[in-house]
């Protein structure tokens, strides 16, 4: 990107790469696990994201204590939530896995790095990782359109 920018202005430089980050917002599009009834125990029920309850919306992911950890603000989950309900998107808010309890990850840690404000978006899955992942027909089609409300904002 830097590239581009200094073939764009030639004083384009480094610390304007920042800036422009900055003032950037992404979604992370990944999956995450949904509660599965047979092994309620991997996660925390109350905190869950559910199959057929529309787009998930993970504030927080993080892994090894603050190692791999990223929390998007209060005004950017507004933004994200307005953005859903205005749009008539059916979500749901979930988290990765109990606390410390091993699980997995996504790539919004690295984009929070960076400077963006981040948020995991994506649909909740039933044997995650497994030859058989299940995920529900609605909750696709749901996320498909979180994206394109967020690409079209």
């Amino acid at each position: 990107m830097a590239d581009i920018g200094s073939r764009l202005h030639p004083q384009f430089n480094e610390l304007a790469l920042y800036r422009v980050f900055a003032k950037s917002i992404a979604i992370s599009a990944d999956v995450t696990a949904g509660l599965d009834p047979n092994y309620e125990g991997v996660l925390e029920k109350m905190n869950a994201a559910r199959i057929n309850g529309g787009v998930v919306v993970t504030k927080y992911t993080g892994a090894k204590g603050k190692y791999h950890t990223n929390d998007a603000s209060a005004e950017y989950v507004a933004f994200v939530r307005n953005l859903l309900n205005q749009n008539q998107i059916t979500w749901q808010t979930g988290e990765l896995g109990k606390v410390d309890q091993g699980g997995g990850g996504t790539i919004a840690h690295m984009i929070a790095e960076l400077g963006f404000e981040v948020i995991d978006c994506g649909v909740a899955l039933l044997s995650m990782h497994s030859p058989m992942e299940i995920a529900s027909k609605a909750d696709i089609f749901e996320c498909y359109r979180a994206y394109k409300a967020f690409f079209g904002a």
